[in-house]
């Protein structure tokens, strides 16, 4: 799903290649930085819904965690998810 929503937004130029990450618009398999991703879409999207997490925007109630992934901030975001 989030992968669905990444593509998309690259495709229609909303998350683009920078001087720090020029990223493969075409690429399937490790697209844009995740910090890329963080800067263009998340916190973008994140502040028009009353600047909470992504996390809460989607499940205002939280959730249960029983497992915490981490990432690297240079790591490809379809790598990661």
């Amino acid at each position: 799903e989030f992968r669905c929503l990444v593509k998309k937004h690259v495709a229609e130029g909303e998350i683009a290649p920078t001087e720090l990450d020029p990223f493969d618009p075409n690429d399937a398999c490790i697209g844009p930085c995740v910090h890329t991703v963080v800067k263009q879409l998340i916190v973008p999207v994140t502040e028009k819904a009353g600047n909470t997490s992504w996390a809460l925007m989607l499940h205002p109630g939280g959730l249960e965690c029983d497992l915490f992934v981490t990432h690297g901030w240079a790591e490809g975001i379809y790598e990661f998810i």
